[in-house]
Formats: C-alpha cells, structure tokens, sequence
C-alpha cells in the first residue's frame, strides 16, 4: 500500500503551527488511559527510562508468549506447526540463557522455532538470531532495507542474510498466518505485524508496532507519520484490537504483564484493548511525531522552546 507524504498529510489535518499544540493535544487524546500515556512519555525529547525489574516470561495470550528483559522482549506465536518468533534480544547469550528457558517454562518448545523475524535492523532485536537458526534451523526475516543496514554497518551478531519479508507479505505456519507492514521511520526498513490471537479460546487481531523511538532526520520523521497513518488504516481494515509492542516500557506493557500474571485484571485481558482504543493508540503516536517535527522545524529557526506534553517523560522507547 503507498505512503501518503507526511507533508501532505499534515496540510489535509490543518495540524497546529506549534510543537507544543501537538504535545498538549496528544496529551489530551491519552487522557488518563495508562497505555497512551506511557506512549506519549516513550515519544517525549529526552525520554528516559525508568528502572524496572526483568519480568518473568508469561503466556500473554494463549498461542503468545513473551520473553526478555525490562528493556525488549521477544514475543513468540505458537501455531499448530511450530513457533514463529518475533524478535531475538541482543546476542547469542541472552538467545541461550533467557530466550530458550523463558519459552520452556511458559511451556513453549524452542525447538519448534521455525522463523525468527526481526522487527528491524538493531541488535537488540537481531542479536540472538544466528544462534537459534544454527541450533534449530529457524529461518531469519527481515526487511530488505535493514538487511542492506546490517550489511553496510556490520554490527557484531548480525545475522547471515536470508529470507527477505515484503510489505503486505503474508507467512503461514499451521493454522496461523501473520501479515507484514514496511513500516520505516525507526529504521528504513521497520517491520510491524498482524495476526491471530486467542484468549480463553476467543479469536482477537493483534498488531505489534515494530520500533518506537523517533528518528533523529525530520525527513525521517516524517517518513514515519506516513508510516503510523499507512498501519492505522490496515489495522481498521481487519479489526486490530490488542497492541503489542517490543518495548514493554512504551506502552505500559511491562505492567499490563504483570496485571495478568497476578490476575488483577480479573477474566479480562489488559492487551486486548479493542478498536476504537487501538487507533487511538495510533493518532497518539501520529500526534507526539508531528509534534517531534515540529521541534525539529524550531530548533532551525532559533525559536526552540521547553515544548513537552503534560505528562511526565520518564518512559522509553527504542
């Protein structure tokens, strides 16, 4: 599907003049929902993370497992046929000492691994990804784009170039198809995915936003507005109504992990957050970029103020 020009996106909206009217108006989209307000903190100048505890590995829905550590997870889609794994933590090591147990103990097989689909081209997601397909011969996936951004940066862990994955690029394993989005602002070649989840035996959509944190070139950034307008649309076409994320820390994730651990959220489940929520979630995200544009446009012509939304900036995001 073509990207509309973020340019052109911005006259239609009759978006506001300053850094700060975007700030605030994101600010008042998230209102007190805790999912959009960690997203506006994650996208704030300067955001921070917070320090928090790994969390232990759990069945977020019943064929979605997550893995990692406080900073990125690993999340794992369980089929009829084997395992697809989106994103691999850093290197060989945490491969072997969190990503392997963490699925055993939530009851996932990692021998069953049979793709590993890296978001984009950073080695906090690619970093495990050579070593699970030499111990299980999972295929690795990544967009073209940060295939070439690996091979001309040559980072340590990175993957050997294999399977390439297209926008609009549907996979089958078993009884579960997962669909792809080029989604570039974070990287060129960012990846963003749709697919089946259950819980408690009920069908739900998820999507699962494939890098977060803004770009440092405003042509970038606005590469990436086009990038959120694109999804938001493929996620009202086919009913998008739980958000993940690979950064727990982003969009509340780490704590909604814990909700469901602890059953705080009752029979509810705190990441299915339904339709109108889910896109939403997406205005926010579109909101806080155009407002990072905009600071951008005032920092080159000297008028850069404190602009920040009203909520505090103590998230991450990467």
């Amino acid at each position: 599907m073509p990207l509309a020009t973020g340019r052109a996106a911005e006259a239609a909206v009759g978006a506001p003049k300053r850094a700060q009217d975007y700030y605030d108006r994101a600010a008042e989209l998230a209102g007190d929902d805790p999912v959009l307000r960690s997203l506006v903190r994650a996208l704030t100048p300067g955001a921070v993370a917070s320090p928090a505890k790994d969390p232990k590995p759990l069945r977020i829905f019943d064929n979605v497992a997550v893995v990692g550590t406080d900073f990125v997870s690993a999340t794992a889609l369980v089929t009829s046929q084997g395992v697809i794994l989106i994103d691999a933590l850093g290197s060989p090591e945490e491969a072997e000492k969190i990503i392997i147990p963490e699925l055993r103990s939530v009851g996932v097989d990692p021998t069953k691994i049979k793709y590993v689909v890296a978001a984009h081209g950073h080695s906090d997601h690619f970093g495990g990804a050579q070593y699970l397909a030499d111990r299980y011969g999972a295929r690795v996936m990544m967009s073209p784009a940060d295939w070439n951004l690996i091979a001309a940066e040559s980072p340590a862990n990175a993957p050997k170039r294999d399977l390439e994955i297209a926008d609009g690029q549907k996979l089958t394993l078993g009884d579960t198809t997962i669909t792809f989005a080029h989604t570039p602002g974070h990287t060129p070649g960012t990846v963003s995915s749709i697919f089946p989840v259950r819980w408690k035996g009920r069908r739900h959509t998820a999507m699962l936003w494939g890098g977060t944190n803004p770009p440092t070139a405003t042509a970038d950034k606005r590469t990436y507005v086009s990038s959120v307008l694109a999804f938001a649309s493929r996620m009202r076409r086919v009913g998008v109504d739980v958000e993940l994320n690979n950064h727990g820390a982003s969009d509340h994730g780490l704590q909604r992990m814990e909700e469901l651990r602890s059953g705080a959220s009752g029979s509810r489940n705190p990441f299915v957050i339904g339709e109108p929520r889910a896109q939403r979630f997406m205005k926010v995200m579109e909101t806080m970029l155009r407002g990072r544009i905009a600071t951008d446009q005032e920092a080159n012509t000297g008028s850069l103020s404190a602009a920040r939304p009203s909520v505090r900036a103590t998230g991450t995001c990467c």
